[in-house]
C-alpha cells in the first residue's frame, strides 16, 4: 500500500500560515502612524463668531503647515474643531468630547466666559488649554493647565484709559458692557475705571446689557448720553459694539468712542461703517507690520482663506504653534514642557510665559481711519497714515 501524502500537505499549510503572518507584520509596519490630535474650541456660531472663526483659521493654517513639513515627530496632526456657541454648558459638553477623543492639548477657548466654564474640566483631566484671546485677570496667577498667548485686560484697559485721559483730554467716561461675557467685560471695565480715575478722570455709572436677550439698547444709550460724558467706552463683541457705536454717534456725532480689544475685528469695521471713523481701540496686533515673518504669514493666510488676517487669526496661529512645539518637545507632560520652555516664537512678537502660563505682549492704541485700524503715533496722538 503506498504511503499517505497527508504530511506534505500539512507542511504546505504551515508554510502558508507563516508567510501570512510575516506579510501581516510587514503591512503593519507600513501602516501610517497614528495622528496627533489637537483640539480647538471657540464660538463658531452666533453674534461673536467672527472672533472664533478667525482664531480657528489661524490654528488650521499652523496645523496644515506642520503637516506639510512632516507633522510632529513624523506623525500627522489632526485638528478637532468644536463650536462652544458662546454657551458655558455647550462648552463643557464639547470639552468633554475632546477629552474623550484623547486630546491632550486644546487651542482655546476664545472668550473669558467660556474659559471660566472649562478650565476646571481641563485641570481635572490634565488637558492643557492654550488660549489665543482670553484676557481676564480672573485667570492670572493660577497654577493650572491654562496658558494664554496675550496680555490681560489690565494692560489693554489701562493703556486705553491713560491715553484717552492724558493725550485726548477725556474727563467723563460712560461705559456700557455685555454682561453675557462678564468674566471679561466686568474685569475690563474695572481695570479701565481704576486707571481713568487715578489719572483724574470721572467714571459715570456703568450700563449693562445681554447680547443674548435684549432687542433694544436705546434705554442704555439714552441714560449714558444724558449724563453728558465726553467719552463712551463699549466693552462688547464686534456686532454689538458696532451697533452701539452707530446709536451713540446718531445722537452725539462728535463724542469720543473707545472699544475693548474683544471687538477690534475686521468685521467690526465693516459693520460700523462711517460711525466708527475716529474710534479708538487697544490691541497688540499690527496690521502694518512689514517684517518678513508677518508678510509670509499674511500671504499664506490670504492664499488659504481669501481674506486678510485679523488679530484673532494671528493669535490663533500663535496658540497653535505653541501647542505644536509643546507636542514636539521631549519628556514630561505637556504642561511641564510648556513651563520648562517658556519662550516661543510668535508671528509678530515673542511669546514668553510666566510661571503661571500668563503672557505679556506690547499693547498699542489704534484709531479707525478709512475703515481700517491705524496705529497711533504716541507722540502726535494721531493715527499714522
Amino acid at each position: 500500500m503506498p504511503p499517505a501524502r497527508a504530511a506534505p500537505e500539512a507542511a504546505v499549510d504551515v508554510r502558508s500560515l507563516a508567510a501570512g503572518v510575516l506579510l501581516g507584520v510587514s503591512l503593519a509596519g507600513c501602516a501610517p502612524p497614528e495622528p496627533v490630535r489637537i483640539g480647538f474650541i471657540g464660538g463658531l456660531s452666533g453674534r461673536v463668531s467672527d472672533l472664533a472663526s478667525e482664531g480657528k483659521d489661524g490654528a488650521l493654517l499652523a496645523v496644515e503647515q506642520a503637516n506639510a513639513a512632516g507633522g510632529v515627530n513624523g506623525r500627522p496632526v489632526e485638528l478637532l474643531v468644536r463650536d462652544d456657541a458662546q454657551d458655558p454648558e455647550v462648552a463643557r459638553q464639547v470639552t468633554g468630547e475632546l477629552i474623550q477623543a484623547g486630546v491632550q492639548i486644546i487651542v482655546g477657548p476664545m472668550t473669558s466666559a467660556v474659559a471660566e466654564a472649562i478650565i476646571p474640566l481641563a485641570n481635572q483631566a490634565g488637558v492643557v488649554l492654550v488660549s489665543p484671546t482670553v484676557t481676564s485677570t480672573r485667570f492670572s496667577g493660577q497654577d493650572d493647565h491654562f496658558f494664554r498667548v496675550v496680555s490681560t485686560t489690565r494692560e489693554y484697559a489701562s493703556a486705553a484709559a491713560l491715553f484717552l485721559r492724558r493725550t485726548r483730554g477725556a474727563e467723563r467716561a460712560a461705559l456700557i458692557l455685555d454682561q453675557d461675557n462678564a468674566a471679561y467685560t466686568e474685569d475690563w471695565a474695572r481695570q479701565f475705571i481704576q486707571a481713568f480715575e487715578a489719572s483724574g478722570g470721572e467714571s459715570l455709572p456703568v450700563e449693562r446689557f445681554s447680547s443674548a436677550r435684549e432687542v433694544s439698547l436705546m434705554p442704555q444709550v439714552t441714560r449714558m448720553l444724558d449724563a453728558k460724558p465726553d467719552l463712551v467706552v463699549i466693552v462688547a463683541g464686534s456686532v454689538d459694539a458696532a451697533r452701539l457705536a452707530q446709536m451713540v454717534r446718531r445722537r452725539a456725532p462728535l463724542i469720543s468712542l473707545l472699544i475693548g480689544d474683544w471687538a477690534a475685528t475686521e468685521r467690526f469695521v465693516e459693520l460700523g461703517g462711517l460711525a466708527v471713523e475716529g474710534l479708538y481701540a487697544p490691541q497688540y496686533f499690527s496690521r502694518d507690520d512689514v517684517s518678513p515673518r508677518y508678510r509670509a504669514f499674511r500671504r499664506e493666510y490670504e492664499e488659504r482663506f481669501g481674506v486678510a488676517p485679523g488679530f484673532a487669526s494671528v493669535a490663533g496661529y500663535d496658540a497653535a504653534r505653541v501647542a505644536l512645539d509643546a507636542l514636539a518637545l521631549p519628556g514630561g507632560t505637556l504642561r511641564e514642557r510648556l513651563k520648562a520652555q517658556r519662550v516661543f516664537d510668535g508671528v509678530q512678537q515673542r511669546i514668553e510665559f510666566d510661571e503661571y502660563g500668563d503672557a505679556a505682549r506690547p499693547v498699542r492704541l489704534t484709531v479707525v481711519r478709512s475703515r481700517r485700524f491705524v496705529p497711533i503715533d504716541p507722540e502726535a496722538g494721531e493715527g499714522m497714515r
